[in-house]
């Protein structure tokens, strides 16, 4: 049961981190795309803002739902008075 809260504190203290990183990673290049296609063809940069700004809500959608599990998994873990205990009395 112990390896079992280990894993879960590490995915939850490691989960949202690594969504946010990829998620910052996506945007940056979503928006130099959208900026290196306005560039080159400025008559088309409505349709390409626009493009861009849907894409970024869709990769911002799934940071927030690794922010909702990272809540939901935080509940699951067990009270850090509980753990001290059990690891002072050997258990």
């Amino acid at each position: 049961m112990e390896n079992y809260f280990g894993q879960l504190a590490l995915a939850t203290g490691l989960g949202l981190p690594i969504a946010v990183i990829g998620a910052g990673i996506g945007q940056g290049i979503a928006i130099y795309g959208a900026v290196q296609g306005m560039a080159r063809q400025p008559e088309a940069a409505g349709s390409i803002q626009t493009a861009m700004i849907i894409g970024l809500a869709l990769i911002e959608a799934l940071v927030i739902y690794a922010l909702l599990m990272f809540f939901i998994l935080q509940g699951k873990l067990p009270a850090a008075a509980d753990v001290l205990a059990k690891i002072g009395t050997g258990a």
